[in-house]
């Protein structure tokens, strides 16, 4: 893969897991668009269990972009026939 590519893919999992981590627990998240226009979304989405569930979705991103900086071992390449 394309270095620039590579860091621009850490880059973009690690902010995107720091948002889906900390937005749920903001204000942000009780005063929004779906909220507004279709209350009957509002016990689902003010629930704890989904609010962890998607900062867990956020951690699971966070370590997805930790793994990503780790090199790659080198395939041995077989010369073909």
């Amino acid at each position: 893969m394309n270095r620039v590519l590579r860091v621009l893919l850490i880059i973009l999992c690690f902010e995107m897991g720091a948002l889906l981590l900390y937005l749920p627990w903001t204000n942000f998240w009780e005063q929004n668009y779906f909220l507004s226009h279709f209350p009957s979304l509002l016990p689902v989405l003010l629930h704890p269990s989904v609010r962890g569930f998607v900062s867990g979705i956020g951690v699971l991103d966070i370590f997805l972009a930790f793994g990503l900086i780790r090199p790659r071992p080198e395939t041995p390449r077989v010369p073909s026939r």
